[in-house]
Parts: structure tokens; sequence; C-alpha cells
């Protein structure tokens, strides 16, 4: 079982934490964790683009000039894709990208990502984490005494209000909860601060 330093938020070492090898220690499977990946990209994409088709160009129900006889080539609208102003060929219509992984590789990812995070020593474990008010500057000095200063994600096990108004205004924090953590914030961020009920609530989901 993969082992790790506990700490309070006051960035002092308070013990250790032992993490299921069944979440925390597996073989970072790399493919699952790109299809992961591309999977919530593409479900982000809002797939609004739109064009009109020749069929949606107002005007042009008229044949532009009689078939045969005048010495210039054959139309019947001044809506088609070659004349100027006429309807678009193959444009992009409203889609959805978002595509589904089936459970099992979804927990994989998961798993993989957390393992990824252990092995690179990027997991911070809290005993708790609490604030009395929402404070970005009570926030700032709580990530400054655990040295994570570059992009991190924050991760507990129930909403905390506090919690999340001090951290909003930070621009290289993010917080979630146990319930929303995902592989891209995952692999996102550089380090990740995680309760350690946070913890127990993660192993008892995907263990």
């Amino acid at each position: 079982m993969p082992k790790v330093t506990m700490y309070n938020q006051a960035g002092s070492q308070v013990g250790e934490i032992e993490l299921s090898d069944n979440v925390f220690g597996v073989e970072p499977n790399e493919s699952v964790l790109y299809e992961a990946v591309i999977m919530q990209q593409a479900s982000k994409r809002q797939g609004t683009h739109s064009v009109k088709g020749r069929s949606d160009v107002s005007g042009g129900g008229a044949k532009p000039w009689r078939q045969k006889g005048t010495g210039r080539a054959r139309h019947g609208s001044i809506r088609s894709p070659i004349w100027v102003g006429g309807g678009v060929a193959f444009g992009p219509t409203p889609r959805k990208y978002g595509f589904k992984m089936p459970k099992k590789q979804r927990r994989l990812a998961l798993k993989s990502a957390f393992s990824t995070k252990v092995n690179d020593d990027a997991v911070c474990v809290l005993d708790e984490l609490s604030l009395e008010a929402p404070k970005t500057k009570a926030m700032k000095e709580i990530l400054k005494g655990l040295s994570a200063e570059e992009k991190t994600l924050i991760v507990t096990d129930s909403f905390n209000s506090n919690v999340a108004l001090s951290a909003q205004n930070l621009p290289n924090v993010k917080y979630l909860t146990a319930d929303g953590v995902n592989v891209l914030d995952l692999l996102h961020n550089d380090k990740v601060l995680i309760t350690q009920d946070a913890v127990k609530q993660v192993e008892e989901v995907l263990a």
C-alpha cells in the first residue's frame, strides 16, 4: 500500500496515511486516460455551429433564365452553392460531440489518474480543511504552508462554502468535492490537496 504524509492545514506533519492499492496504486493505463480526457473535452463542446444550406437561403424560387438558347450555362436557382450568396454545401450543423465510456473504463481512468499523481508525489493529504469565514488571504496562506502555490486541486468529502468562496478568486486553484473528482481536473493540476475523509470516500466508491 502506498503511504503518504498527512498534514494539517498549517503545513505541519501529523502522521502518515495508507492509501488503497486498488485506487492509488494501480498501473496507470495511458490509453484509457487519453480516452477519458477526450470524452470530457468533447462533452464541453457546445456544437452550436450552423450554416444555411440551399434550402435555407431565402429567394431563388424562380429559374434565373430559360434552359436553352441563351448561350449561358443552365441554372435552376440562384441559391445553388456555386452562386455568390447561395447556400453552403456540406456545412456544419448543430450537433452533440459528447460520447460515453463504459463504467469500468471510467473507473479505471480515475484510478489511473490518482495513481499517476501518487507516483509523481503530487498528492497531499490533510487531516481536515476548514475556515471560519470565506477569506482568500487565509486560503493563500494555507497553500503557501503546504508548498502548493502551483496549479492545485482541492478535494473535500462534502461541500464547504467557506473553502469554495476562499478558493474561487485564486486563478490556479480549483475546488471539488469527492463525488465530483474527474480525470481532466486531476491531470490538469500539478498538485492535489485532499482531506482524509475525501480519501475514504473515494476508496469506498472506486475500490
